[in-house]
């Protein structure tokens, strides 16, 4: 099942593996974005832009990149796949980085301000391949709180693909960190209907709530519309989790495709 995750003419491409470079990355075990929700840590590479140097490493038996290292891979494949779709063009080639089952957010924001475009997920584990695929385009085209992305959009968009991992099912409403976990809530509402909503691990931060705001924000994102009192809160059955999150600008994901026709090869910045 999808769920919504936060608050509120070009060549024809060519088909060659995808750049391992110049995504911004954030492990979520280590407080994602930190506690100003201002920017990435930065904890690994000296490149500046990976941040996961601790991050549980995800490679498949078959000598995959580990996580950490094939994540700027992906934001770059979320971007081919939707300039591809956008452009009626073939789709591109597959994919070297794992193609281990997880479950994926893929987020879109528009502009300098980084206003939401899209973010569409799934808590199903999918196969990284097909499930990158699949959201970059229905994160960008189907949500159904803006209007599809349009091709005259996509220089201005920044990507972010979360995975999520660590799932625990809490004590109570409050027994998360803000700017460690993401939340899922289920709760029923006034119809005595079974709701749930989610927030990624760095949607509380980045709005400034604290962790009953944000709860209090998700009720009413999951369509609950009664009063809410400490005994609704109480009632909410609360699972945490965490993420690993990279994200990467349109013009980034250009430099690297530029870097890859010149040398024919995957662009790579090094240590």
């Amino acid at each position: 099942m999808s769920s919504s995750c936060c608050g509120t003419k070009k060549p024809k491409l060519n088909g060659g593996n995808y750049a391992n470079a110049n995504g911004h990355c954030a492990d979520g075990n280590q407080g994602g974005r930190g506690s100003s929700g201002k920017g990435p840590m930065v904890n690994g590479h000296t490149n500046g832009y990976l941040s996961n140097g601790h991050a549980a490493a995800a490679a498949g038996g078959d000598g995959s990149q580990s996580m950490a290292d094939s994540m700027p891979e992906m934001c770059f494949y979320c971007f081919e796949v939707l300039y591809r779709e956008l452009n009626q063009l073939e789709e591109p080639r597959t994919p070297s980085f794992t193609n281990e089952p997880f479950p994926l957010f893929v987020t879109w924001k528009i502009g300098k301000d980084k206003r939401l475009r899209g973010c569409i997920g799934t808590f199903s584990a999918m196969r990284l391949h097909s499930g990158l695929r699949e959201y970059a385009i229905t994160s960008a085209l189907k949500d159904s709180r803006f209007s599809p992305i349009t091709r005259d959009e996509i220089q201005r968009l920044t990507v972010s693909v979360s995975i999520l991992q660590g799932f625990e099912e809490a004590r109570g409403y409050l027994d998360w960190t803000l700017g460690v976990h993401g939340i899922r809530i289920e709760f029923y509402n006034e119809r005595g209907s079974k709701r749930t909503a989610t927030y990624l691990p760095q949607v509380a931060t980045e709005q400034g709530w604290d962790q009953t705001q944000t709860i209090d924000s998700l009720l009413r994102k999951g369509g609950y519309r009664a009063a809410i009192t400490p005994e609704m809160r109480r009632s909410i059955k609360l699972t945490r989790y965490t993420s690993q999150e990279c994200h990467m600008t349109y013009g980034e994901y250009r430099d690297l495709l530029e870097r890859q026709s010149q040398y024919n090869q995957p662009g790579r910045v090094q240590c």
